[in-house]
């Protein structure tokens, strides 16, 4: 991937990632040692799926997903090794260790509680874990963080509901663990509507609001989401290239979305990562974040999502400072942190800046 001066100075520019799903940064050898510490079998090999037969093994299944099921088939495999409220910090820890290293300042990362709990796991024990790793992050590594629970769209809606009063008779949306709530999982057949009333309820109560659109949907889930759920935020948002009207709305309204190069390319939404319209969106004045989804899976956490944009566009150093302020303002963090990003990232341009135009 990028070389020279522009891979420093990437490394060096701080990020602010939105779409990140803990769940999705559990990398084969943790998925095998919270299965040996945990005592939970994993498909055999021999007879059920040759791809758990080692670490490598499974990473080459997953550098060959055919489908976003395909890709949900392990991701939901992973999850049956997370069991303790330790399990859940030392997976989100890993994330924020890693994502520390890369430049990240603040990240605000998804979490699936409807199969957790649907799986036996106490609503409690995976925040509780998350929180203990966020606490741990801050205070270690200097990274700020939001957790923001998705609800699943392959699920019933009413499973939905349940999990949002369940999450909201705990308090935590009024005491800030959880800072918004999010929307995942396929599109097909799912459009937004069809989650009206439960952010409804959420909109009522002043909760932040975000959900995948425009992935494997059309630009009019992207329209939908902003109209009937109320979002502020659009996860995805790729088909946005696709509506010249949705594409002016992001703009004039300055809707954030959170773009997934490598994901896109894993899951063939595109073919290459010069087929995201990183440009269309700069040139349009469309506000996005550049983000590393289920970076476990898709090969790549968020400094080679920037390398694999820079490689394919090569962008100049205006045009990144450009998106890292852009993912900034598009943070749910305080104005104050916002605007300890802001110096860190004018410090670091005016600091390469002369070594990559000279």
């Amino acid at each position: 991937m990028c070389q020279n001066a522009i891979h420093g100075f990437l490394a060096a520019l701080p990020k602010c990632e939105h779409h990140m799903h803990l769940e999705g940064s559990l990398s084969p050898e943790l998925l095998f040692e919270l299965s040996a510490r945990n005592k939970v079998a994993l498909p055999s090999p021999e007879t059920e799926d040759p791809a758990f037969a080692s670490v490598e093994t499974l990473y080459e299944r997953y550098r060959n997903f055919t489908s976003l099921d395909d890709f949900l088939h392990y991701y939901y495999i992973g999850f049956t090794v997370l069991l303790h409220e330790s399990d859940f910090e030392a997976l989100a820890y890993a994330y924020f260790t890693r994502a520390a290293s890369e430049g990240v300042r603040h990240a605000e990362v998804f979490f699936d509680p409807q199969v957790h709990i649907d799986r036996g796991i106490a609503y409690e024990t995976m925040v509780n874990g998350f929180t203990s790793a966020r606490r741990r992050a801050e205070a270690d590594l200097g990274i700020t963080s939001l957790l923001v629970p998705c609800l699943l769209r392959h699920l019933p809606v009413p499973a939905s509901l349940a999990c949002f009063t369940t999450m909201r008779e705990a308090g935590h949306f009024r005491d800030g663990t959880l800072a918004g709530l999010g929307l995942c999982s396929t599109e097909k057949d799912r459009p937004p509507h069809m989650w009206e009333e439960v952010y409804g309820l959420a909109a009522k109560e002043g909760i932040r609001l975000t959900a995948h659109a425009g992935e494997e949907g059309p630009a009019a889930y992207i329209s939908e989401a902003l109209d009937t759920l109320a979002v502020t935020r659009i996860d995805h948002g790729v088909n946005a290239r696709l509506d010249e009207g949705v594409m002016e709305r992001l703009a004039s309204q300055r809707t954030m979305l959170s773009v997934c190069p490598l994901s896109n390319v894993v899951l063939r939404v595109v073919t290459k990562v010069a087929e995201v319209p990183i440009r269309t969106f700069l040139d349009k004045g469309v506000p996005f974040s550049i983000n590393s989804d289920d970076p476990a899976y898709f090969g790549g956490y968020i400094l080679d999502n920037y390398c694999a944009v820079q490689d394919a566009f090569g962008l100049s150093v205006a045009e990144w400072r450009t998106i890292a302020r852009n993912a900034v303002e598009g943070s749910w963090c305080t104005e104050e942190r916002k605007e300890v990003i802001f110096a860190e990232i004018d410090k670091v341009i005016a600091e390469w800046e002369p070594k990559i135009t000279a």
